[in-house]
């Protein structure tokens, strides 16, 4: 790690509840391509003077996780369609005191999906319904699934989401069953009040062929691990997260990585 100076450009993440993931991936590859950069993630108490201080402050770019993704729009300057197709916001670039939101999310699901080689014609169980959820209900659609249903206590949300792209809704998992189920909620998160829950019941992980759990920290959460106890095609938050952070990187220096730099970045990350 360089030593601070004044010359060295600030990229940050903001949080309800930080993890060093972004932070040691970002800092490792500046490290690794020599560049006098350094990254910090932040939990804001005001999220409007946060941005204002990313403006104010030349801070070249933000990452923006749950639960702020919505909440960010009416504080930038452009919406880039990666974000304005789906009005969720996971990356902020900073050029010269105009800010740019994009989603990096949509495109780690779609790589996902596609990498997994999950079937079109497959069922889909999607608890969620916030930004993130926006962002995985736009890449299963775009990847041509049509037989999703989007799972929030939420109605107004739930409805809503399911309505833009043409899913079902229901406002619990209940006894329901599909053959990928998507974790897209807090549930499981480390530091969150239902850190040690399954977001799914035992019944749909046994039921299903792929478990998907876009959450990163810990990188087994309660469902990967039921997944794979279960002998399941698992899908980490961990994985969503290299992928999006990846982009993002591209996006505020312009560089991209070897896939060796990459890999050891994630390796790093995960070391943690």
């Amino acid at each position: 790690m360089p030593i601070l100076n004044k010359d060295m450009t600030l990229c940050i993440s903001l949080s309800a509840r930080p993890s060093n993931n972004g932070t040691r991936f970002h800092n490792f590859l500046y490290e690794a391509l020599g560049l006098n950069w350094i990254y910090k993630a932040f939990a804001p108490t005001d999220l409007a003077n946060a941005i204002a201080g990313v403006r104010g402050l030349g801070i070249r770019g933000c990452a923006v996780s749950m639960p702020y993704k919505e909440d960010v729009i009416a504080l930038v300057d452009r919406m880039d369609a990666s974000a304005a197709a789906i009005d969720s916001v996971n990356t902020i670039v900073n050029d010269a005191g105009v800010l740019t939101a994009y989603n990096t999310d949509y495109t780690a699901i779609a790589q996902l999906i596609e990498r997994n080689a999950i079937a079109p014609a497959s069922s889909v169980l999607l608890r969620g319904s916030g930004g993130m959820a926006k962002a995985t209900a736009a890449a299963f659609r775009d990847a041509g699934f049509s037989r999703v249903t989007v799972v929030a206590r939420n109605e107004k949300l739930g409805k809503s989401l399911a309505g833009l792209y043409g899913f079902g809704w229901q406002s619990d998992v209940g006894d329901s069953t599909a053959d990928v189920i998507v974790n897209v909620t807090p549930i499981g998160m480390a530091g969150g009040p239902e850190a040690g829950s399954l977001s799914f019941p035992e019944e749909a992980v046994a039921a299903a062929r792929v478990v998907f759990d876009v959450v990163a920290l810990p990188a087994e959460t309660p469902l990967i691990k039921a997944g794979r106890a279960a002998g399941k095609a698992v899908i980490s938050g961990a994985e969503v997260a290299t992928i999006q952070a990846l982009e993002q990187f591209v996006l505020y220096t312009g560089i991209t990585p070897t896939p060796e730099q990459v890999a050891a970045a994630e390796e790093f990350t995960r070391a943690q």
